[in-house]
């Protein structure tokens, strides 16, 4: 979010939890990205702000209140108020109850592997409409193929990322892998350790696919505890998640810092894995 904008988003987040009978003194911003994450004082709540539009933040909630029922690791929609999607000044909020951190901070791999297989089981009993993998694939090779948007990507590189993208894509689904729901990023920015262990946040991000989708994004020493794992489609995930985060970070309107300087380190990874493991993206 841009930080003309910040402003307006913590009014429009404090106004909605003070009007919800919430003490509210201050709000701290936690973190901005593609939306704001603010823990609201003194009323410990956690809200997730997003201009009106550019959210699936009704998606968000629903599955939120799903999972509920399956007693899966995630982090819990605030229950001291009604689970929906609040509005005000052009932005979506929703209301999560805040975990206060413990030490220490980083789940260990037994335990980050254990809370991912706990979560895809809950998900597996869900009934749920979601997207595809290749669906945030199509996103990322749209943003490939428009200079307007990522105007600093260079063309080898370009063509580097939309090969990859579309053998990978197809790779991927010819295997004939079983899918299911997936969290879609559960990387490591996406796990709290609490004092009930580890659990994860931002549904919004979830999609159908193979369990090796949603491996990708966790450090190998978590993948190597988790059971029944086809190695070599997890091989392909990886690059492929790896191409896909890579392009984000060529988006003009990309704001994660050093965003531009991880691209660059992400792509020289990507060329280095598909020679390593002697892959044609072109093919």
């Amino acid at each position: 979010m841009k930080a003309s904008e910040v402003q307006r988003a913590v009014a429009a987040a404090t106004s909605i939890v003070a009007a919800l009978d919430l003490t509210v003194d201050d709000a701290i911003v936690l973190q901005n990205a593609n939306k704001l994450a603010l823990r609201v004082l003194p009323c410990d709540v956690f809200a997730r702000v997003a201009h009106v539009g550019h959210e699936v933040a009704q998606f968000e909630v629903d599955l939120a209140q799903r999972l509920a029922e399956t007693d899966s690791p995630f982090a819990a929609l605030e229950p001291r108020v009604e689970p929906r999607v609040y509005k005000r000044d052009g932005f979506a909020v929703t209301l999560w109850t805040y975990y206060q951190p413990v030490a220490p901070q980083e789940v260990s791999p037994a335990g980050y592997a254990d809370a991912l297989e706990r979560l895809h089981y809950g998900m597996r009993k869900l009934d749920v409409t979601a997207p595809h993998f290749t669906d945030r694939v199509a996103q990322a090779q749209q943003l490939v193929a428009s200079r307007d948007h990522t105007p600093e990507l260079a063309d080898d590189d370009r063509v580097l990322l939309n090969s990859t993208l579309r053998r990978l894509s197809r790779a991927i689904g010819e295997r004939g892998a079983a899918e299911q729901l997936l969290h879609g990023e559960p990387h490591p920015g996406n796990v709290l350790s609490t004092n009930t262990g580890p659990l994860f946040i931002d549904l919004e991000t979830c999609c159908r696919g193979p369990i090796e989708f949603d491996l990708a994004h966790v450090p190998e020493e978590v993948s190597e505890r988790y059971p029944d794992v086809d190695h070599e489609l997890l091989r392909e995930c990886r690059i492929l998640v790896l191409a896909m985060i890579a392009t984000w970070r060529w988006d003009r309107d990309d704001q994660l810092p050093n965003g531009r300087q991880l691209g660059t380190e992400w792509l020289s990874q990507i060329r280095g894995a598909l020679d390593r493991y002697g892959l044609d993206a072109h093919r």
